[in-house]
């Protein structure tokens, strides 16, 4: 960071750091090949994010050719309250700690569809708690349903999401159940305790 007259500027250096954040946070190297895998099986968009501040932070992303609408990258940050990974993270959590991120989010409508009411927000990340896995349809983007699991370290703490996006122009509700929740389940279950 450089200060110039009372202003600051970032510089560079930021970029190695997050670079450092990204590549050491959930030791990604054993992550990748099973999000591809996950890709390669589903055809959809996969990724892997973990919990910063109000936010989640994509540190692995698959896409295949099908791509959606938009073009988030490792490194991007959505706001926890509206996706399905971040539920899944918040309900590893310490329900007051869930509460505590949901009172300093900024709780507005990203589309039509976003959940915004706390009380409704809480019962969908205790239900992403039971469950183990979280299904948000078109409140972080119109066309975009998002499908996560909780990955877990071996104590069982929640340390990441894994997340298959549908484009809902393809999206059958009954076949991502039956089919692609099952293999996402499964994904979660390699990834978890790895890497620890």
């Amino acid at each position: 960071m450089r200060i110039d007259g009372g202003l600051f500027e970032l510089t560079p250096k930021i970029i190695e750091l997050g670079r450092a954040f990204l590549s050491s946070a959930a030791n990604l190297d054993f992550a990748k090949p099973i999000v591809e895998a996950l890709a390669r099986e589903t055809g959809e968009l996969c990724t892997m994010s973990v919990l910063d501040g109000v936010d989640i932070v994509y540190v692995v992303r698959v896409e295949p050719a099908l791509s959606l609408t938009r073009s988030y990258g490792v490194g991007s940050r959505l706001p926890a309250y509206a996706t399905s990974m971040g539920r899944v993270l918040l309900a590893g959590l310490p329900p007051q700690n869930a509460k505590a991120i949901l009172r300093a989010s900024r709780l507005r409508k990203l589309t039509n569809r976003t959940k915004t009411d706390p009380e409704i927000l809480t019962a969908e990340i205790a239900r992403a708690g039971k469950v183990g896995w979280c299904l948000v349809q078109q409140e972080i983007e119109l066309g975009v349903c998002g499908l996560s699991a909780a990955v877990k370290n071996r104590q069982g703490t929640t340390r990441a999401a894994v997340s298959i996006s549908f484009n809902m122009s393809r999206f059958d509700r009954k076949l991502a159940l039956e089919v692609a929740l099952p293999r996402l389940l499964e994904a979660a279950g390699e990834l978890s305790g790895l890497g620890d």
